[in-house]
């Protein structure tokens, strides 16, 4: 028996005159009790096939073809019919909790809307049955939370409220729209099985999206692969992989990350080196703002990193990783040592505010005198901020989602040039040809420099992040999740870049994931963060192989399964 026909499916919008075909002839069913997966890249029609369900497209759309939901029509019904079916039958999980949650509205209130929306239930009879929903989502100590803002959750705890709202009103099917993507994969995995258990208790039908395979072959009882706005290829999960006869099909299956890093030579110089680095930051209460406490963002985290030589950072967010990296860029205070380029950069341009809290937290025999002296401090905070500048050029950063980091409003050449004009780097030649050697080496087209960032697609847009990186010729480069936006077949093409690039030109890389599998693929080193404690470190391969730590084996149980 089908809950969800689809027949035939078109889609197109309608822009500056001009008609896009998004979806072309999709057609699918999902049946009562399946789990259905639409797998393909960014771009290939899998979210605007999902929302065209329920009528949820933007005025431009034209839709055409047939969609049944348990016999009604859903293409061309009225919206009256379409919010009946809307939440109280077809319920969505979305990517990103963060923006579907009202950030200024407590989770009770968020899920008494849909409850009272939908079913007409208010007071204490609401308030009843959103504590059996978060308890049965697996939210601890639901009471307390019950008052919290979303800003006051986890990402695993903000994609748990948002499954809690969509089983409210007991669908029988469940959309969710790449639900695990920017989560931990302990968490990730976690979700899987809070999905596959609500699946069973709660007789669900899932129509499930994603790029990734691995949760693919995981969850789905039937997949449809889509490319272009088409369904090239559907059939049973077990058919699909192991014997897959569509071209882009093969070429999904094979997007995994192959090979390792070049090997360092022996005599290659450290980069950068840590002892016992430390960030904590102050928590101040009362009138006069003393310090209580303090949040341990870090503690003694010592490491180093060579020249041709990636030290891989892995750990759940909030486990220290980006902080760390912050630190050692000397973006935020921190105690401790850190040599670059054989030079101690721990106070370098330290400022006033900076001591002081330094001070706050090492209380002891040490003293600001040196300090005390307001013009003589800010004498040598002008000087150090000046010398630290200058190191800088040496030290770059490629964030996680580029669609962020670069400026709307700046040409590619403007945004990869940018880092030249502040640091003044070989000011005789001419910049255009400098970007446009860079967009070569980093596989980019140098006729494109005079194009936005939004004319691009995800995996150019992290090409031109890190050709802005690069273009100054750094010493070392920190990766924060460069990846972890991307498709997977991009992902793939992203990083051989970064080997290619460490390759020639020395480079050393410090690159914090939450994905292993690209971490074996990059790193020469691993260090393992939790709760900001390094608690494994080591030789990759060995880290991967023979894991010590509690943790470190929970992290490969639910990246790799049992096994590594």
């Amino acid at each position: 028996m089908s809950v969800l026909e689809v027949k035939d499916l078109w889609v197109a919008f309608r822009q500056d005159g001009r008609k896009v075909e998004a979806v072309r002839g999709v057609s699918f069913t999902v049946g009562k009790g399946e789990t259905v997966a639409l797998v393909g890249e960014s771009g290939s029609g899998k979210s605007v096939t999902a929302l065209s369900t329920v009528g949820l497209l933007s005025d431009s759309a034209e839709v055409s073809g047939s969609v049944t939901y348990q016999g009604t029509q859903m293409v061309g019904a009225s919206e009256r019919d379409l919010r009946r079916i809307r939440g109280n039958d077809i319920s969505f999980i979305f990517q990103e909790p963060m923006t579907s949650l009202n950030p200024l509205h407590t989770i009770e209130k968020q899920l008494a809307e849909s409850l009272a929306l939908h079913q007409g239930l208010t007071g204490d009879k609401a308030r009843a049955r959103i504590i059996e929903l978060l308890g049965k989502v697996g939210i601890r100590d639901v009471e307390s939370r019950l008052g919290a803002y979303p800003h006051q959750l986890s990402g695993g705890q903000r994609q748990r409220v948002m499954i809690a709202m969509a089983l409210a009103n007991g669908p029988e099917l469940l959309v969710a729209d790449e639900p695990t993507t920017a989560l931990d994969v302990t968490i990730q995995a976690q979700i899987l099985d809070l999905l596959a258990e609500l699946k069973r208790s709660e007789r669900l039908s899932l129509l499930f999206i994603t790029h990734d395979l691995g949760i693919v072959r995981r969850i789905a009882d039937r997949v449809c692969v889509m490319q272009g706005g088409e369904i090239v290829e559907q059939g049973p999960a077990d058919q699909i992989f192991a014997d897959p006869q569509h071209p882009y099909t093969r070429k999904l299956l094979a997007a995994e990350q192959k090979g390792g890093p070049t090997p360092v030579p022996k005599d290659s110089p450290t980069v950068v080196e840590t002892d016992a680095l430390r960030v904590w930051f102050p928590i101040q209460a009362g009138f006069l703002r003393r310090t209580v406490g303090y949040v341990k963002a870090v503690n003694e985290a010592t490491l180093s990193v060579r020249a041709g030589e990636t030290l891989g950072i892995v750990g759940e967010s909030g486990s220290g990783k980006t902080t760390l990296a912050l630190a050692i860029m000397r973006l935020i205070a921190s105690t401790g040592r850190i040599r670059f380029l054989g030079r101690d950069i721990t106070r370098l341009d330290e400022s006033w505010d900076e001591a002081q809290a330094r001070r706050d937290a090492n209380p002891g025999p040490e003293t600001f005198g040196e300090l005390a002296d307001e013009a003589v401090g800010a004498f040598l905070r002008q000087k150090g901020r000046r010398a630290m500048r200058a190191m800088r050029r040496h030290m770059q950063v490629v964030f996680q989602d580029p669609f962020g980091s670069l400026s709307p409003r700046m040409t590619v050449e403007q945004i990869i040039a940018e880092g030249l004009g502040v640091h003044g780097v070989e000011p005789g030649r001419n910049r255009s040809d400098m970007v446009a050697e860079i967009m070569g080496e980093v596989g980019l087209d140098p006729a494109t420099m005079g194009r936005y960032p939004h004319e691009f697609s995800g995996g150019q847009r992290q090409r031109i992040a890190i050709a802005r990186a690069m273009i100054l010729r750094p010493r070392l480069v920190i990766l924060d999740e460069p990846t972890s936006a991307l498709d997977m077949t991009v992902q793939v093409q992203i990083v051989e870049l970064l080997r290619e690039l460490q390759r020639k030109w020395g480079l050393a890389y410090i690159f914090i994931s939450h994905d292993l599998r690209v971490i074996r693929a990059m790193a020469h080193k691993v260090m393992v963060m939790q709760a900001g404690d390094v608690v494994e470190a080591g030789d990759c391969e060995a880290v991967f192989t023979d894991p010590q730590s509690a943790y470190t084996r929970a992290l490969m149980a639910a990246a790799f399964g049992a096994g590594t």
